[in-house]
């Protein structure tokens, strides 16, 4: 049982209670907190014995770079040049090595350390401030409030009401410290969930990735190792063979410097940030910015990438330009743009106000237009109107965006959102507005869609059902939770029913294309949750209750042909589940129990080692085989989802096989090197692209 939630409104009454339930909160504080320093302290040494080793092998490696061999005559044969270049691949491989380890350990901190160093400095450690001033504030309130109580009532009469402000002032800070310090303990113990764990989970994940791909390199080193053996026997029985003239090697190594074509002089240039909306939020990527009067073309060349992005120049063609006032946006200087190639519209922030009016006279900018943004009362019922406009929502996105990635995640335009709101509900002409055009993009539609149904009177799942639907949800048993959520939907009224089917069905079919638009039950739900479902008061206790609400309507999506194919037998209670041996309840996810894997046999085992069976011990390759690798992910897997996966065409239970595409492309591009210089040494006609296996091998 996990502690009561703290009401704001106990803050004031102070009682005995509340101060034993705020006792709980400060020492689960005080236990996380003592464990995070636990952590951090341990992860430091860790990383410093990573960064010691790995220091050592930098030195090794740098001894064995500095050494170069001395030969006598003018000409080495093929044999003599891999001799002579192996301390230097040796060197080179183990600074491909480090290099993986070196980016390992200094991210490891970032990953590990600075966030939970923040989140115990920035949270708990403002948590243990916000506690100071409460008791503070409390100690001095009571003591002056003490001290009023014992005033005679023979004192002036202007005396006892200074002395009754004093005390009244002195209560409002102590309520205000009572209630900063309640929301942000809570805050606290919510955000620990997530703020402790993912560093963890980001950590270890960077620590077996580079494991496996130091298991891959020694794998790749094979190849290499076997042929620089054969090289130190033919040089040790061919001591006197024949040399070869390197000149011309040099003068092919010899690259011409690169030259670069100036472009006409622009109508005006310069750096311009533009906004650019992702999953997890909004950022600001700067830009340096040519703009061609005559023609109309803004080209857009992105400054200061992060590594691994292929974003390259944009070529737009401009159709309009307006000034963004500052009100609509918490950022200053900005003016939005529309262009041919691109829909909706690019917010761009100049570097001045000056800037932004050159900006703006070059492109022909103009003022903006707002409309008056429509209210709750006004339109937000369920009535016809919001039937129509509903549908054709639901008609739009499954016609024009039902496969765009993030369809309904993310948010569209403010202002468009209120254009659209206010012609579709406009009482003269209410509903005259067409959908399908290309007015309207696929983010506004969904976005206008969303506010509707949030700003209803009630909500579709209405406020009575509210506590039953989320006491159905919070039942650990799965076949209650399903049975008593079918029992409710059919207590709704008709015309909530009916819309809340039209919605349901919708978002079924979302989901089937979750692959393209990778939004799952549980995703719609965290987004519908709050839309469908709102509880009538706003206490700690209700917010509290959102991710119930969540699964209310994940459990709907899912069981979608079941609720909506008939009323259960009996709707005045919630069914009782059929009996069973053990009751069917919500498994965790686990790893420390899944069922072990298949290990591939390493060269070097023997016959008894692997069971006795020749079949198993693994076969010398040849030069031209491909290694089969065990390729780490280049990310964290994704949490399981509800949705049912088809099956693959191919299971291949004993190897993960990766693409080149899938490794980071500093790997790629250092063992490409690596094999080209081994193949050019031998001779070997093979490419360089065989020694990174591919799906078959």
């Amino acid at each position: 049982m996990g502690h009561p939630p703290l009401e704001f409104s106990d803050c004031y009454l102070d009682s005995p209670d509340f101060r034993e339930r705020l006792k709980c909160y400060e020492q689960e504080l005080e236990r996380t907190n003592k464990f995070i320093k636990e952590v951090i302290k341990d992860g430091n040494a860790l990383i410093a014995a990573i960064r010691g080793y790995s220091s050592a092998v930098q030195k090794f490696s740098q001894t064995l770079q500095s050494f170069q061999f001395d030969f006598i005559g003018d000409t080495l044969t093929d044999d003599e040049i891999n001799i002579a270049e192996s301390f230097k691949e040796f060197a080179e491989l183990l600074q491909e090595v480090e290099l993986e380890r070196s980016m390992m350990v200094q991210n490891a901190s970032d990953l590990l350390i600075k966030p939970l160093e923040n989140f115990r400095k920035e949270q708990i450690g403002f948590t243990k401030e916000r506690k100071k001033k409460f008791e503070k504030d409390g100690e001095k309130f009571y003591s002056m409030l003490d001290r009023h109580l014992h005033l005679s009532s023979k004192k002036k009469e202007s005396q006892l009401q200074e002395a009754d402000l004093q005390v009244d002032k002195e209560r409002h800070n102590f309520f205000e410290s009572s209630l900063e310090y309640v929301y942000q303990i809570q805050e606290v113990q919510e955000s620990k969930k997530f703020s402790i764990v993912e560093p963890v989970l980001a950590f270890l994940h960077s620590l077996f990735t580079y494991n496996n791909l130091t298991v891959e390199l020694t794998q790749d080193f094979l190849p290499y190792k076997q042929q620089l053996q054969l090289s130190l026997q033919n040089t040790r029985n061919h001591f006197t063979s024949t040399r070869e003239e390197l000149e011309d090697l040099k003068k092919r190594m010899k690259e011409a410097p690169l030259t670069c074509k100036l472009p006409g002089q622009p109508t005006i240039e310069g750096y311009l940030y533009t906004q650019e909306k992702w999953a997890l939020g909004i950022s600001w990527v700067k830009y340096y910015c040519q703009y061609e009067k005559e023609a109309k073309t803004l080209r857009m060349t992105p400054i200061d990438q992060k590594p691994g992005a292929k974003q390259g120049t944009l070529d737009l063609t401009l159709k309009s330009c307006v000034r963004r006032k500052t009100d609509s946006i918490d950022k200053r200087f900005c003016f939005d743009i529309e262009t041919t190639e691109r829909s909706g519209t690019i917010t761009l922030q100049a570097l001045s106000e000056a800037n932004r009016r050159l900006w703006m006279e070059a492109m022909d900018g103009k003022e903006p237009i707002y409309h008056s943004p429509i209210t709750k009362q006004e339109e937000m019922e369920l009535n016809e109107v919001g039937f129509k406009f509903v549908r054709k929502c639901i008609n739009a996105v499954e016609t024009k965006g039902i496969t765009t990635e993030g369809v309904y995640r993310t948010v569209g335009s403010n202002i468009q959102v209120q254009r659209l709101l206010n012609a579709f509900f406009d009482p003269k002409c209410p509903g005259d507005v067409d959908l399908q055009s290309g007015d309207w993009d696929i983010k506004t539609i969904t976005s206008s869609l969303k506010f509707y149904l949030r700003n209803l009177s009630e909500p579709v799942m209405t406020y009575k059902l509210h506590k039953e639907l989320v006491l159905a949800a919070k039942s650990e048993n799965l076949d209650y939770r399903l049975g008593a959520i079918h029992a409710l939907v059919y207590k709704l009224p008709e015309k909530n029913r009916e819309m809340l089917e039209l919605l349901i069905h919708h978002l079924v079919n979302v989901c089937e294309h979750s692959r393209e638009n990778l939004m799952s039950p549980s995703n719609m739900g965290v987004i519908f949750g709050p839309t469908l479902m709102r509880a009538q008061e706003d206490t700690v206790a209700a917010m509290m209750n959102i991710k119930f609400q969540n699964i209310v309507v994940e459990i709907l999506i899912e069981h979608f042909g079941k609720i909506y194919s008939g009323p259960p037998e009996d709707t005045t209670a919630p069914p009782v589940p059929p009996p069973r041996v053990a009751a069917r309840r919500h498994k965790p996810i686990t790893i420390s129990k899944r069922p072990l894997r298949e290990r591939p046999v390493f060269f070097g085992a023997s016959v008894e080692e692997s069971g006795g069976d020749c079949d198993s011990v693994p076969k010398p390759r040849s030069h031209g085989d491909k290694p089969v690798i065990t390729r780490p992910p280049v990310r964290p897997p994704d949490p399981p989802c509800r949705t049912p996966i088809p099956p693959k065409l191919e299971q291949r239970p004993d190897l993960i096989a990766g693409t080149a595409e899938e490794m980071p492309s500093s790997v790629v591009a250092s063992r490409t090197k690596f094999f080209e210089t081994a193949s050019r040494r031998t001779g070997s006609s093979s490419s360089p692209q065989g020694r990174i296996p591919s799906d078959e091998s």
